[in-house]
């Protein structure tokens, strides 16, 4: 029987490891052998190393499809094992290295526009991954951001459904997140990380930089308004399941959720991780927001109650609010309707549409 520690990550976390692309199978045959929290990421590096096996098999094999396949399956198993894990952080380091370079693998064969970025910022780096859509020129794009323990790493499907519109995706690792925040910790002002990335873009010829987007998920979605509210060359904004002020529900998160955010801001005990939650505050910033702005969760979310990020959406003045009634943190027990909705909005609003739409306007 697993510990209280593995029922509470997959009560709120189960139905995101699968839209994220964990196959089923992975997580009930690891979750199987998992007996304590402690065994959770040794297990779970268990499972990626089998599917990284496989993809050097393939590889061998000439299987350029299905070697790309099992990387990033192997790179997805690796991150949801250190997610929220803090108990040792030296193993999380290591397999959030490990993570990085099988996204990379697998980007390299799966998708041959796949590039890494690295942005010079502060007193470190930030690290990003470019997607472009095949067959458009100079497409508008997207930056991705992930939220408190989520990484650029978790997104390949994610970015897929604004690839599908037309539209190139930037996910970024910011401070406190996956690689970058081996380096930096979280900061409230993560616009700065924003506009070091978008300097960076700005030289290239291949993006279309006078139609930006920005879409966060989770502490994400607090970060995603940030920007909007101070970065001019963004032009329309996706916030889900965002907190209006994270410290307000310090109590009720779960308790590796706290440490997680007291390790990855550089707290030194749990009060002043709670202090410096609290300062994750958009009061007096969503106001500035002056592009289009669509808030999105669900009713039955335990992490992020409903309620902080409709504040978010009543305090943005072009602000729209969807709520799925049967949506939990991040809608990620609704992918099928959620992200289609997410991404459609943000190709309107930028100006992109997929092939099938061209071709249906013409």
């Amino acid at each position: 029987m697993p510990d209280a520690a593995i029922e509470t990550a997959l009560a709120h976390w189960a139905p995101r490891l699968i839209q994220n692309g964990v196959d089923y199978n992975d997580m009930t045959s690891t979750v199987a052998r998992t007996a304590t929290w402690a065994d959770w990421l040794p297990q779970w590096n268990r499972t990626a190393d089998e599917q990284a096996a496989f993809a050097r098999e393939a590889d061998a094999a000439g299987h350029a499809l299905t070697a790309g396949q099992a990387w990033r399956r192997a790179s997805v198993n690796r991150h949801f094992g250190k997610f929220v894990w803090m108990l040792d952080t030296d193993l999380a380091a290591e397999a959030t290295r490990v993570s990085v370079q099988e996204t990379l693998a697998a980007l390299a064969r799966l998708d041959p526009t796949g590039e890494r970025l690295e942005v010079p910022f502060a007193d470190g780096t930030v690290y990003a991954n470019l997607r472009r859509p095949p067959g458009v020129d100079r497409p508008p794009y997207v930056v991705l951001i992930p939220g408190l323990d989520s990484t650029k790493e978790e997104f390949f499907f994610f970015e897929q459904s604004f690839l599908d519109r037309g539209l190139a995706t930037v996910s970024l690792d910011g401070p406190g997140q996956g690689e970058t925040g081996l380096v930096l910790p979280i900061r409230p002002d993560y616009e700065v990380a924003v506009s070091a990335l978008l300097d960076l873009l700005t030289g290239r010829s291949d993006l279309d930089h006078e139609r930006v987007g920005v879409a966060g998920v989770s502490l994400g979605g607090y970060y995603a308004p940030r920007v909007a509210a101070h970065e001019h060359r963004v032009d329309a904004v996706v916030g889900i399941s965002g907190p209006f002020r994270f410290g307000d529900m310090w109590d009720d998160l779960p308790p590796m959720t706290r440490q997680t955010f007291v390790v990855k801001s550089g707290a030194r005990d749990d009060e002043e991780g709670r202090r410096l939650a609290l300062a994750l505050d958009l009061t007096g910033q969503c106001e500035r927001i002056a592009v289009p702005a669509l808030y999105v969760t669900g009713r039955l979310d335990r992490l992020i109650p409903w309620q902080q990020t409709q504040r978010q959406a009543a305090e943005t003045p072009a602000g729209t609010f969807v709520c799925f009634p049967d949506g939990n943190h991040g809608v990620s027990n609704l992918p099928s309707k959620a992200r289609p909705m997410i991404a459609d909005w943000m190709a309107d609003q930028l100006g992109a549409g997929s092939a099938a739409d061209r071709r249906a306007a013409a």
